[in-house]
């Protein structure tokens, strides 16, 4: 079987014997498994045995990890759990069906979530094998709740995946589905296809990278334009983008819904998880879906998505008439709630058990998080916030770009502080080239210690393997700019909390020192005059 991210045997037509068949699955590698089930973004280097993130399937304790705005290398932690989670599945299996068994678990997980997060029961959850997937299933329920097709509005389409200027649009994000379908990327899906209109959030014309002064009043222009045209609205709001922006602001929500009650419905891009459980709360009483992750901020394996919706809504969407047939493609019956009775007999059953993993995988991240104390897991990122900052400052390789933190309210919690922080590689002062900024990039996951040249420290500074997150590219009037994101996630809180308080001190400086070793290997990756002859050399 293929290690990449082809589905496991389509055998869930058969009539007779398929439930073996898919047992049988189950004993299939756990590495495999975990990269089955999702599109090609899971498949495996042949090489190097790591995906499209520098991310292996199993523990790779070597790497440090700084890139959970992009994906995160599986914990030990996490690999036990899914391990264990195969085992239990296959223990029930010998009593139920393997459908009926692993509904019950997926319904199960769905519990554990609403706990670590503390939403009501009345919150239901769709797994999908991603964020970008499900972003699919919320405009497929928005079409429901509005009762027509809606246009929809991307708030910081320019700080967004990749994938969302297809989805927006219900168009194929990749050229497989998760089920195994060969699609044409940017083809119609099936029955969902419809328009979209992007509202950019960077000030283009700004000395510095900034937000528009006039998110507001761009997002409210274009939500009047699509109403005066007659046609309902799919809200697409951030929280928080690529470069840890919000927008629009909580006052412009409120004169939306004052506005145009039931004529716009809002769906919150939470992919990077990066809010507090109060502000999470607020999105879904007012209504709001919300789009979440398991696998960035808090640090499970890629790719794990899941769909919030509130209850007030889900009694419009278990009655469902007619279906956008494109969406069998890219949901089975077990993806969607217990409740959700009459919309999932529409579906097949076919169990996607590499998503179920992953979601298993995350869960175990979210209850370790969870389970530190709020007073630390906020103090923990406060200094960690403080020490990257001074470190990125002091560095005249460095130029940092501000952080949102300005925007941060009472119900941020521990996300008052940053947790993305962006900034731009220079040489002799200047910005270097984007494909520099990527080569950085990929050099970071590397042992670098053979191409760079200068003391053996130097030299052990470049062995060391870490990823950051994904560079971020951004087009400006002065031309186009990439940015590196060092990121903290849930992981490294969970790996500082100690009950010693001396103890937990000592940890998060450890974290500090190992923030501090990137840095300077970016540096000698920059500094061209400590490059080995004919090894890693950035453009002149």
């Amino acid at each position: 079987m293929s290690t990449g991210a082809s589905r496991l045997p389509d055998i869930e037509r058969a009539s007779d014997g398929g439930s073996r068949y898919r047992l049988r699955d189950l004993f299939t590698p756990l590495d495999t498994l975990l990269v089955s089930g999702g599109d090609p973004r899971l498949t495996l280097d042949p090489d190097d045995r790591v995906n499209a993130y520098g991310c292996a399937p199993s523990p790779e304790p070597e790497i440090w990890n700084f890139a959970s705005s992009t994906a995160s290398t599986i914990s030990q932690a996490a690999y036990d759990r899914a391990a264990l989670a195969r085992e239990e599945l296959m223990h029930r299996c010998l009593f139920d069906e393997v459908e009926v068994a692993f509904d019950a678990r997926c319904e199960g997980m769905r519990e554990e979530l609403r706990g670590h997060l503390q939403l009501s029961p009345r919150v239901d959850i769709v797994f999908s094998p991603s964020g970008t997937d499900s972003q699919l299933h919320a405009l497929f329920l928005a079409r429901a709740v509005l009762g027509a097709p809606p246009v929809t509005i991307v708030v910081g389409a320019d700080q967004t995946g990749s994938g969302t200027a297809h989805t927006a649009g219900g168009r194929h994000f990749s050229t497989l589905t998760a089920s195994g379908l060969a699609v044409r990327k940017d083809s119609a899906v099936a029955g969902l296809a419809g328009d979209s209109i992007a509202v950019p959030l960077l000030d283009a014309a700004a000395s510095d990278i900034a937000m528009r002064a006039d998110a507001d009043a761009a997002v409210m222009r274009a939500i009047e334009n699509s109403l005066a045209q007659g046609r309902c609205v799919l809200l697409h709001i951030m929280d928080s983008s690529k470069l840890g922006w919000r927008a629009p602001s909580a006052a412009c929500l409120d004169e939306i819904a004052r506005r145009w009650p039931r004529k716009v419905q809002v769906v919150v891009d939470a992919c990077q998880a990066r809010l507090g459980r109060r502000r999470l709360r607020s999105y879904l009483d007012r209504g709001y879906m919300v789009l979440m992750t398991g696998s960035k901020f808090f640090g499970g394996p890629a790719f794990s998505g899941a769909l919030l919706v509130p209850k007030g809504l889900s009694r419009s969407i278990d009655r469902i008439g007619a279906m956008a047939p494109g969406i069998f493609d890219y949901a089975g019956r077990c993806d969607w709630p217990t409740a959700w009775t009459a919309l999932r007999s529409r579906f097949e059953r076919r169990p996607n058990f590499g998503q179920w993993l992953r979601w298993e995988a995350a869960l175990a991240q979210i209850g370790s998080y969870y389970a530190v104390p709020g007073a630390f897991r906020a103090k923990a990122l406060a200094e960690l916030a403080a020490g990257i900052d001074s470190m990125i400052a002091l560095s005249p390789s460095f130029q940092a770009v501000p952080n949102a933190s300005g925007q941060a309210g009472v119900d941020d919690e521990e996300f008052a502080a940053a947790t993305i922080f962006l900034f731009t590689l220079l040489r002799d002062g200047k910005p270097v080239s984007i494909a520099d900024t990527s080569a950085v990039h990929r050099a970071l996951a590397r042992d670098m210690s053979n191409d760079i040249g200068g003391s053996a420290a130097d030299r052990q500074v470049a062995a060391q393997r870490c990823l950051v997150g994904q560079p971020v590219r951004l087009e400006r009037a002065d031309g186009k700019q990439g940015l590196l994101r060092l990121c903290v996630g849930a992981r490294l809180v969970t790996e500082a909390w100690s009950a010693d308080a001396a103890q937990s001190q000592r940890n998060l400086q450890q974290i500090l020192d190992r923030i501090a070793h990137v840095l300077v290997k970016i540096e000698l990756l920059l500094d061209g005059a400590t490059a080995a002859p004919g090894k890693f050399v950035l453009e002149a």
